[in-house]
């Protein structure tokens, strides 16, 4: 057998695999029920469905659309019930568990503060509030036999005005649990270069920030949050894939800007799922991760919006391995990608590599042996 038969893995590997995510909504992931919860408690009443089951459907229903304006129209529902303290602290304490059933051992969740003061909170308070969830989230996990460690990204909105004020926000509270910025939104109309104020700040600061680009409108945005603003990752990325020219023969050709990603290794944080819905590419087997996979660009799997996506860390690697057919190696090669991407310091992202990754993935692997052997043993006792 060949190591690609080897290391194929089911479902349930996929699941107890240790994966890492650096791209994730903290509004994007609710659980239905605690939707339909928050707002009986917050007296919000335009709910399109109060049946957990029903409202979960209608989100992917809403979300599956084609397109990212429409998409982002769902989260006025999950921002609705985000405006007090205690709803802020539950959804991010249960973000952090869902994501640790799921074996994700590291997660990066970015959420807009200022989307979350209609009620009368502060930006400080915000923060504060989803780092003490995330922080209960991560003991819950524990209690229950799953390790992970959650860090928060500051997202800004692009079409507002409080990029700089949001920047500043994320560099008081860097080492309180918040590990960096990023702005998100439509990206038409909106250019990271609007926001220069901020980004500069966060260089002179020696601060992280990733940028939402090449998700909905092309290399333009890429190539502005790259060489205009220094983005350190691209949320997405995904239409780097329009600099890549194949030929008949299969011959593959690096545009610029393509092949300055590709040698600066800077990371894509790829979403399959939520691409698909909102037209950035037409199927799995269609989606850039696998050519990107195989010309070793600095490609990272990520779930994007759970809820509206109906989607985990596990179900992006099922239907990756179902498309591509990729093994244990293959997951283990982008768990890594994301690992040394993340925005923890080096030390750190290194220690989770070398003593959580490889070894969770070792076992994995070592398991095909064991199941090899036994095989072996019953064929042999039978011919005996």
């Amino acid at each position: 057998m060949t190591s690609q038969t080897l290391n194929f893995p089911g479902p349930d590997q996929i699941r107890r695999a240790p994966k890492v995510l650096l791209h994730d909504h903290l509004d994007g992931g609710l659980r239905p029920g605690t939707i339909v919860e928050l707002a009986l408690a917050q007296r919000y009443d335009a709910l399109p469905e109060t049946e957990p089951d029903k409202l979960g459907a209608w989100f992917r229903d809403a979300a599956d659309s084609g397109s990212l304006e429409r998409y982002l129209e769902t989260f006025a529902h999950t921002c609705a019930v985000m405006q007090t303290r205690d709803a802020l602290f539950r959804v991010a304490a249960e973000c952090a568990e869902d994501l640790a059933e799921d074996g994700v051992v590291y997660a990066e969740v970015r959420y807009a503060p200022e989307q979350h003061l209609t009620a009368g909170l502060s930006l400080e308070e915000v923060v504060e509030a989803v780092n003490e969830g995330f922080r209960e989230g991560e003991r819950r996990a524990r209690a229950n036999g799953h390790r992970i460690r959650v860090g928060a990204l500051l997202t800004a909105m692009r079409h507002a005005a409080r990029a700089l004020e949001i920047a500043e926000l994320a560099n008081r509270y860097r080492d309180l649990g918040v590990v960096g910025f990023d702005i998100a939104g439509a990206e038409a109309g909106y250019p990271p270069t609007r926001h220069l104020d901020a980004f500069e700040y966060l260089k002179r600061e020696n601060n992280h920030f990733t940028i939402h680009a090449g998700e909905a409108f092309g290399l333009p945005s890429i190539w502005q949050a790259l060489q205009w603003c220094g983005a350190d990752r691209l949320g997405h990325g995904v239409r780097i894939i329009d600099d890549i020219e194949i030929a008949d023969d299969g011959t593959v050709t690096l545009g610029r800007l393509a092949s300055y990603v590709r040698d600066k290794r800077i990371p894509l944080e790829l979403c399959p799922t939520s691409n698909l819905q909102t037209g950035a590419a037409a199927s799995y087997a269609e989606h850039p991760i696998g050519l990107l996979r195989k010309l070793h660009f600095r490609a990272t799997v990520n779930t994007d919006n759970r809820l509206m996506s109906g989607t985990s860390m596990s179900g992006e690697f099922e239907r990756l391995t179902e498309t591509f057919g990729y093994t244990l190696d293959d997951m283990q090669w982008f768990t890594v990608n994301a690992m040394k991407s993340a925005f923890i310091p080096f030390d750190e992202r290194l220690a989770m590599i070398n003593d959580v990754v490889k070894p969770g993935y070792a076992e994995l692997k070592s398991e095909w042996l064991f199941r090899q052997t036994a095989v072996t043993s019953g064929s042999s006792s039978f011919a005996g």
